[in-house]
């Protein structure tokens, strides 16, 4: 069954559907490896962003070679490598987290170091970057539109639909939510934030249970244009518009990147991404934003 013909969710603002590689206005001490990309969005000026590659480092197969995350069985040194060339490119310090599927959002500052449980971070300070390891599921960045604050997201299926590992108790709200709840009331409500979706398995490949379609639906019934029937009760899924589709019911109508096109697919784009899906043993990948 095709997956074209299906309606996407209206937004706003329009949504770019082409991967757009080319160098940051502002770059650091050495230039961008190939095919890192400066996400295309009317961003302020003083908010920059980026989103590696799997190239441009100095791992090994099957890390080769922007391997940028710390828990994959990649040499420590090389990561370390890996991560002091990203910073130096960038010309800013990352801030890396302990990612685990939930919806946990920290607030960052420059007293901070890598390693916060979380899976994602916000932060008003300039000169530090939030930052999320993705290899599949969706990065996910978020500035307000006078460009005083930004916010990293690390989204997969469960942080998008507010389930977590077996095991661990549901969460009332899912990632996004968190996110923009704890936001308003700090006076910065949903219509104050655009975001930007990056790179992530596409609707194609990414099979799933009817777990997880189930997880979707209560509470929004427009997530089931985002699952395609398959056989053996099984579902094609699509992650970028699910995201879409939460922020959209969450209040945020200015959506750029990722739409769920072929180009945006981490499985499908094996010299570009790192896909723990298609791969099994894989790197990490990585989607900032900093305040300058």
């Amino acid at each position: 069954m095709g997956y074209g013909h299906l309606p996407m969710l209206p937004v706003r603002a329009r949504i770019l559907g082409t991967m757009d590689f080319c160098a940051p206005d502002h770059p650091g001490s050495t230039p961008w490896p190939p095919n890192w990309q400066r996400p295309q969005w009317p961003a302020p000026a003083k908010v920059r962003a980026f989103c590696t590659s799997r190239t441009g480092g100095v791992s090994v197969a099957p890390y080769d070679s922007m391997n940028l995350g710390q828990n994959v069985g990649d040499r420590p040194e090389a990561v370390a490598a890996n991560r002091f060339q990203l910073q130096q490119a960038l010309g800013v310090r990352t801030v890396f987290l302990n990612q685990v599927h939930g919806c946990e959002v920290v607030a960052l500052t420059h007293a901070h170091t890598d390693g916060a449980q979380a899976d994602g971070s916000w932060t008003a300070a300039q000169g530090l970057a939030c930052t999320v390891l993705v290899a599949d599921c969706l990065p996910l960045l978020l500035c307000t539109t006078d460009g005083s604050h930004v916010a990293a997201l690390h989204a997969g299926w469960r942080g998008l639909a507010g389930a977590q590992p077996p095991g661990v108790a549901r969460s009332e709200t899912a990632v996004i939510e968190t996110f923009l709840n704890a936001q308003a009331a700090l006076g910065r409500g949903p219509a104050c934030w655009m975001a930007w979706l990056g790179p992530c398995i596409g609707p194609q490949v990414f099979e799933v249970g009817n777990e997880v379609r189930e997880a979707f639906l209560p509470g929004s019934p427009s997530a089931a244009l985002a699952f395609v029937p398959q056989v053996r009760g099984k579902w094609l899924a699509d992650l970028a518009l699910l995201a879409r589709q939460r922020l959209r019911l969450a209040g945020v109508t200015e959506v750029y990147g990722n739409d769920s096109s072929a180009s945006w697919c981490t499985v499908g784009n094996p010299l570009r991404f790192f896909s723990h899906r298609r791969d099994r043993v894989s790197g990490r990948f990585a989607a900032g934003i900093w305040r300058i």
